[in-house]
């Protein structure tokens, strides 16, 4: 069992500039850069940019890819000094797990509340990034008190559990019927052989959400969802979690800033190794969208660089200044991400009311969304700037 009796230390300030720098991307979205790229279509550069806003089909991997599991790595992260925290202020175990459940239940509805924005009624769903943080959360609290070995033989044992699950789902046969899964048997993207039991809404996630989500109240009953998210991915991103929850230890335990950098670049290529052969292997892919055992370590192995790159320029470099923005936003994370879920469209339909409706046409049709887009940003930092200046930081 750890001791946490230690003063806790002050905040990182390199781990809420990698925070910020994930919730900007999410909040960033309204830019839609790929909807420039289609106006542009002759330019490599939008078309890179807008590659890197939006999600993969399938298998690989693009920087909007990482916000959700950078999200999840930055709980693990936070973990070890929450508890430090509360074991300070003389809490108790009972008060600890009292917080822990309150917190994931929050988290959870939370995540459902969302969801439901603008439908006829509450839409049971259990994809959201916060929904998935908040079941696996009470697990993660409690791996926070074991070692370190322990945490890595969960981390394992999840893994290898979860991924069983799918190889010993059955894979389509020849009266299988396609049209309850939203794709077709020769989409572009499914994989073959051993890999097919990762395919898009005919793999065991989705076999569970057929019975699962249909035990909800709902408009319509479920076949699939258009994306091919899972509840169950749940179960991997508190792997996630787990690594976020050993880098938090390495960083809070450590006394040599110059190892940890090399402890956090060598996790990151170990992950790396093993994910990217996985996947050339044809035994695991690297699909985010079900958050597969092979995504779990290769975004892991992102998690793990670009903290230490964070880490270095931050806190080693002492450049806090550099990142204020950054830090602005993810010291209120919570409030970023639902600032960026529900007062986007309020804000453009405002400007549209008391401005004009073209006011975003000013440097031409291509280039409306990042007039509005931007817009709408500088709204959200506005308010999250004046939060941070009144020191009202939003927690669950």
């Amino acid at each position: 069992m750890k001791d946490f009796t230690l003063p806790a230390p002050q905040r990182v300030s390199s781990v809420d500039a990698y925070r910020g720098f994930v919730m900007l991307l999410m909040m960033a979205e309204v830019l839609r850069f790929s909807k420039v790229a289609e106006a542009f279509p002759d330019s490599n550069f939008w078309a890179f940019v807008g590659f890197q806003q939006s999600h993969v089909s399938w298998v690989g991997c693009s920087l909007h890819d990482l916000i959700q599991p950078s999200f999840s790595f930055l709980v693990g992260v936070a973990l070890p000094y929450s508890i430090a925290s509360r074991a300070t202020n003389q809490q108790n175990r009972s008060v600890m797990w009292a917080h822990t459940i309150r917190r994931s239940l929050i988290l959870v509805f939370l995540g459902i509340f969302l969801r439901s924005m603008h439908r006829d009624q509450t839409n049971f769903t259990f994809e959201d990034t916060l929904t998935q943080i908040g079941l696996g959360y009470p697990i993660l609290f409690a791996l926070g008190f074991r070692s370190e070995r322990i945490q890595w033989t969960a981390l394992i044992i999840i893994l290898l559990i979860y991924g069983a699950f799918f190889a010993i789902y059955p894979l389509p046969n020849q009266y299988f019927d396609w049209a309850e899964t939203g794709t077709t048997a020769d989409w572009e993207h499914n994989l073959n052989g051993f890999a097919a039991h990762w395919n898009k809404n005919t793999n065991a996630a989705w076999g569970f959400d057929r019975w699962f989500l249909n035990l909800f109240p709902r408009e319509k009953p479920f076949h699939f969802n258009g994306g091919g998210y899972s509840t169950l991915s749940f179960i991997p991103t508190l792997g996630t979690m787990t690594l976020g929850l050993i880098a938090g230890q390495w960083l809070r335990n450590t006394t040599s800033p110059s190892l940890l950098i090399r402890r956090f670049i060598m996790a990151s290529a170990f992950l790396f190794v093993i994910s990217v052969s996985l996947n050339l292997l044809g035994i695991n892919p690297i699909v985010k969208r079900i958050w597969t055992p092979a995504w779990t370590l290769f975004s892991g192995g992102w998690c793990f660089l670009l903290l230490a790159g964070f880490y270095y320029i931050v806190d080693i470099k002492q450049n806090k200044s550099w990142f204020t923005v950054l830090i602005v936003i993810g010291t209120n994370s919570i409030a970023a991400y639902i600032l960026a879920d529900t007062l986007s469209g309020f804000i453009d339909n405002s400007f549209r009311i008391h401005i004009g409706q073209n006011y975003d046409l000013i440097f031409g049709e291509g280039y409306r969304s990042l007039v509005s887009g931007g817009i709408v940003l500088l709204v959200e930092f506005w308010i999250l700037y004046s939060m941070y200046k009144k020191k009202i930081f939003i927690k669950i």
